[in-house]
């Protein structure tokens, strides 16, 4: 429960019955704050606390009266897709005397530009503080991802650019404001399903799983979906969060190879992992774009103005997903690949004698 310092609040999440929104909002109510959730249809699982108000994200202007009446001190808002959707957020907020709390992606920087290759230039030093350069292009993904992606999340348009929406957002001296920006978010409930290609080698008692030299040393922003709602529970109750910027991710960032052998390690797989070079890995395990540009992310500004830390240690995280991974494999389409012949036909070269 909210302690005797704290104060209880009344706080609307847009979009709260979602992967990181289902966490997010049990630990509000465990914290004694009211909650109200704008989503689309009613959801007989939430619990009698909330308040459910329906309707069109895309269309907040039609709800305003209802919204007025819940009156929330905070909006927290998990699927912002575009600066248009961003603009009539921030209009309705203000004249609800509203602080907004966006949720945003580490897909806004430079960096990440450059792993995709829509940014020119050379590589983006590490680590990225919320301070580091941003992209100059305007959409992080070309409209053929989008258009996958949509199919994942069903919240994101065309228009998909969380820059915008943070210039909105923090534009105009909107200093109440708060942006979080999230890093590659793993755990039960994950809709990419990220675990699914080395736990899927593993049931199938794969004898090596294969990385391309390249994929295997990158290193990228990851935070299990508790912790991360944790933090912006904290961003949405803090007063100290106004006007600020915070990344959420775990410290220190490993590598892909670091990562998946830390999977590997809570089973009871025999096999091993192998590293080859591009050229002579399979192509439906390569990775687009150019992998000498890591996402390392620091996170010491949350840390440090917010008191964060990750109230679920790595190794329970990973276990918990595990067990939900094994429980709820992909029912269709994944952005995993399988071709045990063409894994096969380069494994044949590997010596494993060593």
């Amino acid at each position: 429960m909210v302690s005797a310092q704290a104060k209880a609040m009344r706080i609307l999440a847009i979009g709260g019955n979602g992967f990181i929104g289902t966490p997010l909002l049990r630990e509000l109510i465990e914290r004694g704050h009211d909650v109200g959730v704008f989503h689309r249809s009613a959801d007989a699982s939430f619990s009698p606390r909330v308040v459910q108000i329906q309707g069109d994200r895309n269309r907040l202007r039609d709800h305003e009266e209802e919204l007025r009446d819940f009156a929330p001190q905070v909006i927290t808002d998990m699927i912002l897709s575009s600066g248009k959707q961003a603009e009539e957020l921030v209009a309705v907020a203000g004249d609800l005397n509203a602080r907004v709390v966006a949720i945003s992606s580490m897909d806004v920087y430079r960096a990440w530009g450059v792993l995709l290759g829509t940014e020119p230039g050379g590589l983006e030093p590490m680590p990225i503080t919320e301070d580091s350069p941003v992209r100059t292009a305007r959409r992080a993904y070309l409209p053929e991802i989008v258009k996958t992606m949509k199919g994942i999340f069903s919240w994101l348009n065309e228009e998909y650019d969380k820059f915008s929406v943070e210039q909105v957002v923090m534009g105009g001296g909107r200093t109440r404001n708060t942006v979080v920006r999230l890093p590659m978010v793993y755990g039960p409930g994950d809709p990419l399903h990220r675990m699914h290609g080395a736990l899927k080698r593993i049931a199938d008692g794969r004898p090596a799983i294969i990385l391309p030299d390249d994929h295997a040393s990158w290193r990228g922003p990851r935070g299990y979906v508790e912790n991360v709602a944790h933090a912006i529970v904290l961003a949405v109750t803090s007063d100290r969060a106004w006007g600020r910027i915070y990344h959420v991710c775990e410290e220190p960032s490993l590598s892909e190879l670091e990562w998946q052998k830390k999977i590997a390690s809570q089973t009871q797989w025999g096999g091993r992992f192998v590293v080859l070079p591009r050229q002579e890995t399979p192509k439906h395990l390569l990775m687009p774009g150019n992998a000498e540009q890591h996402v390392v992310a620091s996170s010491e500004r949350i840390r440090l103005e917010l008191g964060y830390h990750e109230p679920v240690e790595s190794d329970e995280a990973i276990r918990r997903t595990i067990a939900w991974e094994q429980a709820n494999p992909p029912a269709g389409a994944s952005f995993h690949q399988f071709d045990y012949d063409a894994e096969d036909a380069a494994l044949a070269n590997v010596d494993f004698t060593d």
